[in-house]
């Protein structure tokens, strides 16, 4: 899927818009902390998050209006406000796969060579189409992991005794039932890395790639089979115990992002025939469809914490990036209605919860400054009732009008629209 999902970081449009929730409700409310960007860019997504509260953020420029790809991207760790850009191998950028940064301050992602590739793949997704590294980042030190063989990998998430998942290519090309746009493309695999060597881990099903997204502490990890190397995502999948479980679904595509220490994973499921995603819930095989917040099209489940506490974001009708939310006892709600009502961040996209309750995201400034501009944010829970939010006196969100045609679009870069 996201060569993939990276893609997704990138803002449609700048146009804050919003459902009106009617009741406020007396939950946990946040205070919200601005992590900016980097001098020059003009977005920044807090992708991964520890329990410290360090996060790991990809900062870019992207052409105005905020649409498309970015034209040059930086993995940045960011420790209690200190940031460091974690470099390249050579090359002009780096990125990663919603990452990883444990509480060691170990972090993961990808990053470009000055080599390019040579069946022209663009697996950094910046369109230079140079060979892209996975990466093990440590106090400064920046390390490249190893493949199976092959041009390319992406390492996405490292668990506290440093385990790291992602996927590796291998020298073999995608079979051609799998009608891939490039058809050279190479097959990737789920992968482990374990003290700098490469495992890669079992696959079930036909198809001919694998992800391995996300690890917790026990060495579960969750990710997704597929096809064209990885680039469109159709099962969910579990490995344990060096097995691999497929996942329920709706037939109509799934893939797994986040677990937990509970084996509780939170993803992404489709239904055959319709454009709309809707966030997924899996607890022992099993799925609960989260579905999404009122008055939007579709939705993602991102993150996890031990408390089973799920973060995510929505989409609006023309998939513009909505809404980020939390679910929490049964229910899911717009994560601006928990912000303080002077807050100059509008939450569009939330991605991981650590235990202490706190979520990294991406949010839309709302003046000053840098006002539509993208800015990380860090939000930390604190003891105190909602009073009037940002929602209260947002515009009521239009209701869905999709395009013809968009939204079978949108699950095909998603990895959700290519179903045999």
């Amino acid at each position: 899927m996201l060569r993939r999902l990276r893609n997704f970081c990138i803002p449609c449009v700048t146009t804050v818009v919003l459902a009106c929730l009617s009741d406020a409700v007396a939950q946990t409310s946040y205070k919200v902390t601005d992590l900016g960007i980097l001098p020059n860019d003009n977005m920044s997504c807090a992708m991964a998050l520890n329990n410290h509260g360090w996060t790991l953020e990809q900062d870019a420029v992207v052409a105005p209006p905020l649409t498309g790809q970015p034209v040059a991207s930086s993995a940045v760790v960011n420790m209690d406000g200190f940031k460091i850009d974690v470099g390249t191998f050579g090359g002009l950028n780096s990125w990663m796969n919603w990452g990883g940064i444990n509480d060691r301050g170990e972090a993961v992602g990808i990053a470009e060579t000055s080599v390019p590739d040579p069946d022209g793949e663009d697996v950094c997704s910046i369109g230079t189409k140079l060979t892209c590294l996975p990466f093990l980042w440590y106090n400064g030190h920046k390390s490249a992991l190893p493949t199976l063989g092959g041009n390319n990998g992406q390492a996405s998430d490292i668990n506290n005794s440093g385990q790291i998942a992602g996927t590796a290519d291998t020298t073999a090309t995608e079979p051609a039932e799998s009608a891939c746009p490039n058809p050279s493309v190479h097959t990737s695999l789920p992968v482990l890395w374990e003290q700098g060597k490469v495992r890669q881990l079992p696959m079930v099903g036909p198809d001919p790639d694998g992800f391995a997204f996300a690890i917790n502490d026990l060495g579960q990890v969750a990710g997704y089979t597929g096809t064209c190397g990885g680039k469109y995502a159709k099962h969910a999948v579990l490995w344990e115990n060096n097995t691999a479980f497929l996942l329920d679904d709706l037939k109509g595509g799934s893939q797994a992002m986040g677990i937990n220490n509970l084996g509780q994973i939170v993803g992404i499921v489709g239904i055959p025939g319709k454009s709309p995603i809707y966030a997924a819930f899996w607890q022992n095989h099993a799925l609960t469809n989260l579905g999404t917040l009122p008055g939007d099209f579709a939705a993602i489940a991102t993150g996890i914490n031990n408390r089973g506490q799920v973060v995510g974001s929505t989409f609006d009708s023309n998939w513009n990036w909505a809404h980020a939310f939390i679910w929490q006892n049964g229910v899911m709600t717009d994560l601006n209605t928990l912000f303080p009502a002077d807050s100059n961040l509008f939450a569009t996209m939330a991605n991981k919860i650590n235990d202490r309750g706190q979520i990294s995201g991406m949010a839309t400034v709302l003046s000053g400054p840098d006002v539509g501009k993208i800015h990380s944010f860090l939000a930390t829970p604190v003891n105190a009732s909602v009073g009037t939010s940002v929602a209260d006196v947002a515009p009521t969100r239009p209701g869905p009008d999709l395009p013809e045609n968009l939204g079978k679009q949108f699950l095909e870069r998603l990895g959700l629209g290519r179903q045999q």
